[in-house]
């Protein structure tokens, strides 16, 4: 801990300590996270999302590296920011495709959205690399051979990964 604690009560101290970080540490990581970035709305959303999820954290107080978990937390979103914006980009690209006439109506605009945020969400529940083998078979049309080599991982592992991703992201009603 920072200083010495003034209260007795384990959530006072809790609470004084993730102030007290938040003091110390955000600008510090709204800076860090701006460089990678590039805007600083999204380093402050991103650095705001990474304080909450150190506060859900169990055993908070016990942090001994508390930048070190900051800086953890902090690029885990910031892949994330990035992967959502590159589906996003992916999207609007597609959209542009489209012959004149024919492009999405304000209810497809929001229902393809929804999707894509509640499939964002799923993945988020896999492991690295069952995300990027989703990823990549998917979205850049690898073959199962091809992302087991990038993996490091065999072809019926990356099988597996993908079927994950598929369950996850489609579950069977």
């Amino acid at each position: 801990m920072n200083a010495a604690p003034r209260h007795s009560n384990p959530l006072a101290l809790r609470n004084e300590w993730l102030s007290s970080e938040f003091r110390r540490s955000y600008g510090w990581l709204t800076a860090t996270v701006h460089r990678l970035v590039g805007s600083r709305n999204d380093a402050e959303d991103l650095a705001a999302s990474t304080f909450t999820e150190l506060a859900a954290l169990d055993e908070v107080g016990r942090v001994r590296q508390p930048r070190a978990l900051l800086t953890t937390i902090a690029r885990r979103l910031t892949y994330e920011f990035w992967r959502r914006r590159d589906l996003e980009r992916a999207w609007l690209a597609e959209l542009a495709q489209r012959p004149e006439g024919h492009g999405a109506s304000a209810e497809e605009v929001c229902m393809t959205v929804e999707e894509i945020v509640r499939i964002d969400a799923a993945l988020a529940t896999l492991s690295a690399k069952a995300r990027e083998a989703f990823i990549l078979s998917q979205f850049e049309e690898l073959g199962y051979a091809e992302i087991a080599a990038r993996l490091g991982v065999s072809t019926s592992m990356v099988r597996k990964y993908v079927a994950q991703a598929l369950a996850a992201c489609w579950p069977a009603a």
